[in-house]
């Protein structure tokens, strides 16, 4: 315990000393992490997974199969313990660089390394859209926007790139890509989806994985299967925590589970490692204990790699307590429990269980020979600390932000076209909307927060290079020759208004709605009021919705002459903003999922507009 206190310790001064340094740099000198000799895995290098597995206790099978989540495992722990498997979980830590996650990384391996057994363990990671908990990072355009831009090179680009950024950090294990299929825009997870549409998200995340895997990365895509397609008001209500939609029911079609499937079996093809199971149910079965869909994913698409559970999802399936939930779910297919806070119980309830005869051993054996080939094909075996990686760009590179810049550019998607889509030369142009100045808003979920946060939290503190829209049009401005104008009083001298409003960030269930509107329960507080500005100024108002979804807009669209959608566009979305406002690029994205005019249409086949369209075509 009292070296990750220090390594903690450590990182919060670093990050102190520096709070107040806009200019901050990842090349911080610091002492690096004890590590253990590795001469320790010669006795594993010429043994195949199945002799690994032979050659440990019971004991010491179980503590491979569960994760734990990094607040609770400390690096005594995982040298008594043998853990196989830590995760992070976002805000825990005061901002760190790729180089001080690495040395924390490190030390666990150091721990695990130490242990009686000596069997690597792998660090995982939401790296959804960039490496969204590292310092310095560059946070790409949520996976929505890349359904939009639909460019299956530029996303395996993509891949490799954030690819790369995860082998600094030393955290292999990366739970992304998300393939699920959002038919629902009330769900809270919509822009995690590329599409509603299983061929195009199985084409992109095949080119997203294959660029991950380029680099080393051990992929584990989620989630398996049918979170998208669960039904509203069927939302999981546990732990007092009641859901609109998110782990709710999915009835589907046979024609629908294939499709889901069809994407899959192509990433399994393309050699992802690991898979995560979906905290949803299917007609009525938890997907953590639906041994029919978790054995074909073996048997019958032939996936060598190990079966995930979601973020302590075990504890919501049908048993009557832990245990039995332990083994309903393990003798179902999952192979490693990410139990964040009852790692060890599970741990221990695996011994017991074989003891009972409840789980048998060969199942056990089954599930850690696919983790042991899992981390020895990756590597772990024989380069424990990744010293021996080579990712292919530096951390934060110049690459990754033309990329993000390019994909942003590429998923706009134009609702409305007039005359004023493009701020012309000469033009004093009014900015106003809550969207205009939060760099925040352009990430979305999943962005150093859980939740995500506004610009305070996110873009002061840790995209201090980021510029929000406003601030990427004030960059461009004299060079353009157009004037922009903040101050209300001035607005009568401009000749148009450039209105900038969006949703609020969220993530899962806090995203659940059953209120889309772009002035509903999930928008941003300004926006009513910042709408009703633009109109009153009687000025033409090209709009710029910043969203996770398809938000409804008919009450609005009238007033304005030029609407586009950007999504969630990430820390290089103000950039693009002002690329396609100044015509230096043209907006191409369409539409990855359909629009609606209200809710009522939802399901019933009619919409505003169909996926695929844009008002440029």
């Amino acid at each position: 315990m009292k070296k990750r206190i220090v390594a903690l310790l450590f990182v919060a001064t670093m990050l102190l000393t520096s709070c107040g340094n806009a200019t901050q740099t990842n090349t911080t000198q610091q002492e690096s992490a004890e590590k253990t000799d590795t001469s320790a895995l010669d006795k594993y290098k010429d043994m195949s997974a199945e002799e690994i597995v032979a050659s440990l206790t019971l004991e010491q099978k179980a503590a491979q199969m569960v994760q734990g989540a990094f607040y609770n495992v400390d690096y005594d722990d995982m040298k008594e313990h043998d853990y196989g498997s830590v995760l992070s979980k976002f805000e825990e830590l005061p901002n760190p660089t790729a180089e001080e996650w690495y040395e924390i990384v490190s030390q666990y391996q150091s721990s695990a390394l130490s242990s009686e057994s000596g069997i690597p363990y792998i660090y995982g990671q939401d790296s959804v859209h960039g490496v969204n908990f590292a310092y310095g990072s560059v946070i790409f355009p949520q996976n929505i926007n890349i359904g939009a831009a639909n460019d299956p090179e530029l996303t395996k680009d993509y891949g490799t790139l954030v690819g790369s950024d995860i082998v600094h950090t030393g955290m292999l294990l990366n739970f992304s890509p998300c393939v699920d299929a959002a038919q629902d825009p009330r769900w809270g997870r919509t822009y995690e989806c590329f599409s509603d549409d299983n061929e195009i998200i199985k084409n992109l995340s095949t080119a997203y994985a294959e660029g991950l895997l380029s680099e080393g990365v051990v992929v584990c895509a989620k989630h398996f299967f049918g979170g998208g397609y669960t039904a509203y008001g069927t939302g999981e209500y546990s732990g007092n925590t009641e859901r609109l939609i998110d782990r709710g029911d999915a009835d589907m079609t046979q024609e629908e589970i294939d499709a889901q499937l069809s994407v899959y079996e192509s990433l399994v093809n393309t050699g992802v490692q690991s898979i995560m199971v979906s905290h949803s149910s299917l007609m009525g079965t938890k997907m953590h204990e639906n041994e029919k869909y978790l054995s074909y994913l073996k048997n019958e698409l032939g996936f060598e790699g190990f079966i995930l559970s979601d973020w302590d999802s075990i504890e919501n399936c049908s048993g009557a307590d832990l245990k039995e939930n332990v083994i309903l779910c393990i003798n179902a297919g999952l192979d490693m429990l990410m139990e964040a806070d009852h790692y060890e119980e599970c741990r221990g309830y695996f011994v017991e269980a074989v003891n009972e005869g409840s789980i048998s051993e060969e199942r056990v054996n089954d599930a850690v020979t696919r983790i042991i080939k899992v981390k020895k094909d990756a590597g772990l075996f024989d380069d424990p600390y990744i010293e021996n990686f080579n990712p292919t760009y530096d951390f934060g590179s110049a690459r990754s932000h033309e990329v993000a810049r390019e994909l942003a550019v590429k998923s706009f998607v134009p609702l409305k076209v007039g005359k004023h889509m493009t701020i012309e030369k000469g033009m004093k142009v009014y900015v106003t909307g809550p969207a205009a100045a939060d760099t925040g808003v352009m990430c979305g979920g999943w962005t150093y927060f859980w939740q995500g946060s506004t610009d305070s939290d996110v873009g002061q503190r840790m995209l201090p290079d980021a510029l929000s829209v406003l601030e990427a049009l004030q960059a461009v401005a004299d060079n353009k020759g157009f004037e922009i104008i903040t101050d209300p009083k001035k607005i009568d001298e401009c000749d148009m208004v450039l209105l900038c409003v969006g949703e609020k960030p969220y993530a899962e269930w806090i995203g659940d709605t059953e209120d889309l509107s772009i002035v509903g329960d999930m928008a941003l507080s300004g926006n009513e009021k910042a709408i009703e500005e633009a109109k009153a100024s009687g000025k033409p108002t090209t709009t710029i919705i910043m969203a996770g979804r398809n938000v409804l807009i008919n009450d609005y669209l009238d007033d304005w002459d030029s609407c586009i959608m950007c999504y969630l566009p990430g820390s290089e979305g103000g950039d693009a903003v002002a690329d396609v406002l100044t015509g230096d690029a043209s907006p191409s994205g369409t539409l990855p999922m359909p629009y609606y005019s209200s809710v009522d249409e939802i399901g019933t086949g009619k919409c505003w507009h169909e996926a695929g369209w844009s008002a440029m075509q």
